[in-house]
């Protein structure tokens, strides 16, 4: 004899049973699906996220070249006004304010409105006489020290 009764009531609570847990099912995720979700989330950003912080650390330095590419035009126009580049001692404060120090250029005039700094947030730097060149602007990169490779690289008027 069988223990299983399968009279009315028994198969009415098969039917309401199957039906709730149809319900619970339609109202929600279960977890496995949501793990796949966060894990397929993280496979992409680990994917993504460092193409898009070397796409800042690459945007920095083209801002560096470019202001010092600007500094170099500045400093060729002081040189075709005052037959000389600024001094070490005046620097490239020598742009935007007229020297007080050294030789005191006769024919100066403001070359920018205001000194920039570096895409890091220093000031650029200036040799006269320069390393590498008649006169050095560089930048010292991201990590502020002198050499490096890569965004820490120097980033001078000689490249």
């Amino acid at each position: 004899m069988s223990m299983i009764d399968s009279g009315p009531l028994s198969r009415f609570h098969a039917r309401t049973t199957s039906i709730g847990i149809r319900r619970m099912r339609s109202g929600g995720f279960t977890l496995i699906e949501l793990m796949v979700v966060l894990v397929i989330i993280g496979v992409l950003a680990a994917l993504i996220v460092p193409n898009v912080l070397n796409r800042a650390d690459d945007a920095r330095v083209t801002a560096a070249r470019t202001d010092v590419n600007n500094l170099m035009q500045a400093l060729k126009l002081y040189k075709l006004d005052n037959q000389r580049f600024p001094s070490a001692e005046q620097g490239l404060k020598a742009l935007v304010a007229k020297p007080t120090v050294g030789a005191i250029p006769p024919n100066w005039k403001p070359y920018l409105d205001k000194l920039p700094n570096d895409p890091w947030g220093r000031p650029y730097q200036f040799a006269n006489p320069g390393v590498k060149g008649d006169i050095d602007i560089y930048s010292l990169g991201a990590d502020g020290v002198v050499g490096g490779e890569g965004n820490d690289a120097d980033i001078g008027s000689w490249q």
